[in-house]
């Protein structure tokens, strides 16, 4: 027999007369012993902060939604809008003008529309016009974001209360523990309770950061159509009527 071809076998020292069976009861309980965290867990051990938050982030998820369809929905025209609007004009058809803007019901139309009623009127008069109906409609657009806002800069505020308090009632049950010594595991449970608010605080805190820029960047993205679309309305009414 060839002694090389036979593979290497690990062997254990073990006492004399050791079972098999013992053997592996040992081992299997030497192993240790693999614990996961989930979120549900995250949200138990962090109490009525994580419901606190859970209601912010909430809260903060629908005004989002609501907010992005309707600055979607403002924003939305139509690249003939005003082409149209100075056809109508130079050709004396206000009311043909007028439909059409109450049939787009976007801020820009509502602001050339409010313009169409000053006709006639100065200039001045005609631009303070349009000028008021715009911040009517950009306050209408902005509605909802100090809210989000607030739950920004609000739920870490909230997610770091909730560690102080956590730590204060676990420095508490360590003082009532007697004066059997530290209880590591008593601390150590304690602390990772509390740092959990912590998490939950900064994330609903960074999301909605995000969202809140998010819709900012939309809102002036309209805006910026909206003041276009005054000044071209401004420069057809400079122009002279073609006959």
């Amino acid at each position: 027999m060839n002694f090389l071809s036979i593979p290497f076998l690990q062997i254990t020292a073990q006492p004399a007369g050791t079972p098999i069976d013992s053997l592996t009861t040992v081992n299997a309980a030497a192993a240790p012993v693999e614990t996961s965290l989930s979120i549900m867990d995250l949200a138990v051990k962090g109490g009525w902060i994580m419901i606190v938050l859970a209601l912010l982030s909430a809260l903060a998820i629908y005004i989002f939604v609501r907010k992005v369809i309707e600055i979607r929905a403002a924003g939305r025209e139509e690249d003939s809008f005003m082409d149209r609007i100075k056809d109508y004009i130079h050709e004396g058809k206000i009311d043909s003008a007028m439909r059409l803007c109450q049939d787009k019901g976007t801020p820009s139309a509502r602001m050339i529309a409010k313009g169409i009623t000053r006709l006639g009127r100065p200039l001045s008069d005609v631009l303070v016009a349009i000028e008021n109906t715009g911040n009517i409609e950009i306050g209408k657009m902005e509605k909802g974001l100090p809210i989000i806002a607030t739950i920004a800069a609000g739920a870490p505020m909230i997610g770091f209360l909730g560690t102080v308090t956590g730590m204060v009632r676990a420095f508490f049950d360590m003082a009532n523990a007697g004066s059997g010594g530290v209880d590591v595991a008593l601390l150590s449970g304690g602390i990772y309770e509390a740092l959990v608010t912590t998490v939950g605080g900064l994330v609903v805190g960074i999301v909605t950061l995000f969202a809140y820029n998010y819709l900012v960047a939309q809102v002036d993205k309209v805006v910026n159509k909206m003041e276009t679309k005054t000044l071209e309305f401004m420069d057809l009414l400079n122009e002279p009527i073609k006959k």
